[in-house]
């Protein structure tokens, strides 16, 4: 019965490949792929078993690829950009830093941070400090050497 519906599986197969442009992560393709292999299989007048099992086995089997495909297609988050693009830069603390209290603030360039002291070491108002990475909503800091801001 199901190898005269072969447009089924083909359509199946566009409605897999739309989704997935919808959607990320390129999970949605790989079942489109699978879709349209049965589809085929169908054309050429094999059973639904085979249709079935055909779709089965390519879209499991394509599903290892998700990774390796997105990764390959998409491009890495330039240095400076996103979460990361206060790292390396210099900030002056405006609420003293002491990571037992969880007080601390920071303002680096035009704008306010909460910020931990990457030794644990308190930290004065006015202090130049560091930015090393980024933790949650906080940015960690380290002094630096050149003492309070003038």
């Amino acid at each position: 019965m199901l190898a005269n519906l072969w447009w089924l599986w083909m359509v199946m197969a566009a409605l897999f490949v739309v989704g997935e442009i919808f959607t990320g992560g390129f999970f949605i393709l790989w079942f489109g792929i699978g879709a349209a292999v049965a589809g085929v299989l169908a054309l050429l007048g094999l059973d639904a078993i085979w249709q079935w099992g055909a779709f089965v086995v390519v879209s499991a089997s394509l599903i290892p690829l998700s990774k390796k495909f997105a990764q390959a297609v998409t491009d890495d988050q330039p240095a400076g950009i996103g979460a990361d693009r206060n790292i390396g830069q210099q900030a002056v603390v405006t609420e003293e830093i002491d990571n037992d209290s969880g007080s601390g603030q920071i303002r680096i360039n035009d704008e306010q941070w909460r910020a931990k002291s990457v030794s644990g070491e308190k930290i004065a108002v006015g202090s130049k400090v560091t930015v090393t990475a980024q933790e949650g909503t906080h940015l960690l800091v380290t002094m630096d050497n050149g003492g309070t801001e003038q």
